[in-house]
Formats: structure tokens, C-alpha cells, sequence
């Protein structure tokens, strides 16, 4: 059964068709996006620089959180790759080496920086107590793969080199991301293995994209999600895989979901909404890291869809969800 939501704007009617699951505090903020026609990926260009534009507003009209140091830097690229940007957050006060995450913004691959989830990053490392460190990576498809996560180990090499200047326990740092920032965690996880680069302590892997081959149609299980579609979600893994897209030749540290061995990799925490259109890749993978002997928590929040976070914040799910997301990161940091 599926609700649907209407009104008009400036004259042109648009329809959100939600699932009747839905959590219905999620139902306001996800009709506000599709409303606004959500995310168009066939003007990549248009779509940035009004998204640019949004973020760039909000951070600088709400006040900053209390307590936490911003400062802009950049990592040096590897191997003749432009320097990388990366926003640091500290708890103020501090003089201890903190323990750091390293996080990936989401955004399909195609959209987004770190005033994406400025806030909500910022708030994160005051309330784990740690530093947080947000790579500004480039963007597919004028950077596919493996452009974006060379970027993203760039920076955590950096962050390991510079651990002492930086106030961070090298020893402590954990790689995290939502939708396509989870794909590049869970990448990083696997390519710092295989190239015996920097130990990860943590993967805090949120609605992970891991899959290039969940292509699959919505069904009553896994409905369509108006806030990023199925469309949406084949562009992004297209403009990210280039000519590699449906193809065999998909490296694991592109889609980890085609890892053959995930022994030996960080522990991880995955969370994914019940009505998410990632919801079987990421039981899968869990189900799989836990069968490889790495210690693994799956939270599938009920009623929830895909990036609850980003357009319902003040949800009751979605505090729950930020609540034991941060409180799962803090426990690891105390091992």
C-alpha cells in the first residue's frame, strides 16, 4: 500500500508516492524534497551549485557548536594528485591525542563537500570527543574511480603521518561515511589492507552504497525512495565506475560488496533504514564480516529510509539513530 502526498508549488503539481511504513515524522521533510524535485543528475552542474548554494547558507546562519575548533588544511595528493582538502573539528580544551575519524560526505559520488554535513560532523566530535576530519575528495564523473578514494587515503595517510602535530592517537582512527561516504570507508578499509598501508581501528559505515549490482526493482520490501532514487542511485555508481559499470571488471575497493575475503578487516558498525534500497547489501555484508571473524553491529532502524538524517534530523528515529551511532563510535575509541 503506498500514500501519497501532494501539493503544488509556483503552479506545477508533484507527487511524493511513500511507502505507508514510513515513520510518519519522516513524511513532512521527505515531501519537502521531492517537492523540490529532488536530486536531478542529468544537470550535475545546475544541481551543485544549487546544493553548494543551500549548504553554504546554512553554515553561515546557524550558530557554530559550542566547543569545537574548525580549521581548513590540506593533505598532499599521492602521486601527482591535486592536494586534498580537509575540514579538521576538535573539542576545545584538549591537549591529550584524541582519537580522530576520517569522513566521507555522501552524495552519490557526484555531489557534495563538507558543508554537506558540516553540523552534524561538527556535533559529532563534540559529543564522541574526538577529532573529525572531512575530505573534500573530487567528484565523479570528471574524477571516476579510484580518483575520489585516493583521495580519501591520501588523507588518512596524512592523518597518520601528522598524528603528532595534529593532537590525534594514530592508533585511534577510525574511517566512516553515509551512502556513498560509506562506500569510500568500506573502501579505504580494504585498500589500506591491501596495500599494508595505516591500521583503521574502526569502519563507522552508514547506509552504505556497497553494491553496484543492486539494481533490482522496488518491491513491497524495499520500496523507492523519492529523497534518492534508484535512478539516482545507477547514475552515481555509473559516473563513479565509467565504462566498468555492469561490468566483471568492478574492483572490491570500487564495491566491497565483491570482496571475496573480508578477514582481517577493521570492526565495523553498518545502519540502514528497513525501507532503504541498500537494506540486503548491507545485512550481506555484515553477515559476511561477522562470518570473516571481524566483530560487526547491524542496526536496521524500522520504518526508516534512506539519508533520515539529512532531511528529518529532528525525528525521533533519527536522534535515536545519531545517538547509538555516536555512542557505537565512542566505545570503540575506548578499546
Amino acid at each position: 500500500m503506498l500514500v501519497s502526498a501532494e501539493r503544488t508549488i509556483e503552479g506545477l503539481t508533484m507527487t511524493a508516492t511513500l511507502d505507508h511504513r514510513l515513520d510518519p515524522e519522516l513524511v513532512p521533510g521527505l515531501a519537502v524534497v521531492t517537492e523540490a524535485g529532488g536530486f536531478d543528475l542529468d544537470n550535475l552542474a545546475a544541481t551543485r551549485a544549487a546544493l553548494a548554494g543551500m549548504f553554504a547558507a546554512r553554515k553561515a546562519e546557524a550558530p557554530p557548536i559550542e566547543g569545537i575548533a574548525i580549521e581548513e588544511r590540506r593533505a598532499p595528493g599521492r602521486n601527482g594528485a591535486p592536494d586534498v582538502p580537509v575540514r579538521l573539528f576538535r573539542p576545545v580544551g584538549r591537549s591529550d591525542a584524541l582519537p580522530a575519524l576520517l569522513w566521507m560526505h555522501p552524495g552519490g559520488w557526484v555531489l557534495g563537500n563538507p558543508d554537506m554535513d558540516h553540523f552534524d560532523v561538527a556535533q559529532l566530535a563534540k559529543d564522541v570527543g574526538c577529532v573529525a576530519a572531512s575530505v573534500d575528495y573530487r567528484l565523479a564523473p570528471e574524477h571516476p574511480y579510484p580518483a575520489p578514494l585516493e583521495d580519501c587515503y591520501a588523507a588518512l595517510d596524512w592523518l597518520v603521518r601528522e598524528a603528532g602535530s595534529l593532537g590525534i592517537d594514530a592508533n585511534r582512527i577510525a574511517v566512516g561515511g553515509g551512502s556513498a561516504g560509506g562506500n569510500l570507508a568500506a573502501s579505504l578499509a580494504l585498500l589500506a589492507g591491501e596495500r599494508g598501508g595505516p591500521r583503521i581501528a574502526y569502519q563507522l559505515l552508514i547506509y552504505p552504497a556497497l553494491d553496484d549490482t543492486n539494481v533490482a526493482p522496488a518491491s513491497d520490501a524495499v520500496p523507492e525512495n523519492p529523497f534518492w532514487s534508484r535512478d539516482n542511485s545507477a547514475k552515481g555508481w555509473r559516473a563513479y565506475l565509467g565504462a566498468r559499470f555492469g561490468t566483471a571488471d568492478v574492483p572490491p575497493t570500487a564495491a566491497p560488496a565483491r570482496a571475496r575475503d573480508l578477514s582481517g578487516l577493521p570492526p565495523a558498525y553498518i545502519a540502514v533504514g528497513e525501507l532503504d534500497m541498500f537494506l540486503d547489501e548491507c545485512i550481506e555484508y555484515a553477515r559476511r564480516l561477522t562470518a570473516a571473524g571481524v566483530p560487526t553491529e547491524l542496526h536496521v532502524y524500522p520504518r526508516a529510509c534512506h539519508a533520515i538524517d539529512a532531511f528529518a534530523p529532528d525525528a525521533a528515529i533519527t536522534r535515536r539513530f545519531l545517538a547509538e551511532r555516536n555512542a557505537a563510535l565512542a566505545a570503540a575509541f575506548r578499546v
